[in-house]
């Protein structure tokens, strides 16, 4: 597997022209890792939002609703956020919030996965580290539920609920995002010799990240099984 240079998240994947396919890849990856673990009595459904950014150019975002095979009933819907959704005052970030709010009141459960360390987030994992999932179950009223990461952990197993008493699924976020990487051939495409994307980083994780770049870079002359 072509292994990044950094322990959790590529920051290199967060720039924005580049999100899409990674966002798009992520998705279906999700799918497809849950679907055989919840049939036959669920269904992952990759399904799409689409409105219009500006009148010259229409937005569509996907992401996925785990139903109920037989009523076709939404359990789950899980969003990986891209940047439209956390950038203020765009219809991007309208629609989400209002999908959001309408979920959060419901009986479906609500996950969401942010690897973005750029834009808005909401109060609950507001300056709580570099990347978080959120987790708000159904008509529970039990708290959220949050893991966090920082550009220097690998990130999180979460926890997917279906319907009780069918337990929750784990998903290794790292996993994903490690096979995302390889399947995308990025240690291929991705330049290291540029400015990571923004927001800044701070001058310690500046000098920590050009050290993880460096080291992997000879990995890769040495050609370490880890670094194909």
């Amino acid at each position: 597997m072509n292994v990044s240079p950094f322990p959790g998240m590529d920051l290199y994947l967060e720039e924005p022209t580049r999100w899409p396919g990674v966002h798009t890849r992520l998705i279906t990856l999700i799918a497809d890792t849950l679907a055989p673990q919840l049939a036959p009595a669920c269904t992952v459904a990759i399904e799409e939002r689409l409105y219009v950014a500006t009148p010259e150019e229409e937005v569509r975002e996907r992401y996925l609703e785990i139903r109920d095979t037989r009523t076709q009933a939404v359990i789950t819907t899980i969003e990986v956020v891209s940047p439209a959704n956390k950038a203020p005052g765009t219809e991007g970030r309208t629609q989400f919030l209002r999908k959001r709010r309408r979920i959060m009141v419901s009986q479906t459960h609500w996950i969401e996965i942010d690897l973005l360390r750029v834009g808005e987030r909401p109060p609950e994992a507001r300056e709580r580290a570099d990347y978080y999932a959120l987790l708000r179950r159904g008509a529970t009223g039990a708290p959220y539920e949050l893991w966090t990461a920082t550009l220097r952990d690998r990130l999180p197993i979460i926890a997917i609920p279906t319907r009780a008493p069918v337990p929750d699924l784990p998903l290794d976020v790292q996993s994903l995002v490690e096979t995302v990487y390889a399947r995308g051939v990025y240690a291929e495409m991705l330049d290291y010799s540029e400015p990571a994307p923004a927001p800044p980083l701070s001058p310690e994780d500046t000098h920590w990240a050009r050290e993880q770049i460096a080291a992997w870079r000879q990995r890769r002359v040495d050609g370490s099984p880890s670094a194909q």
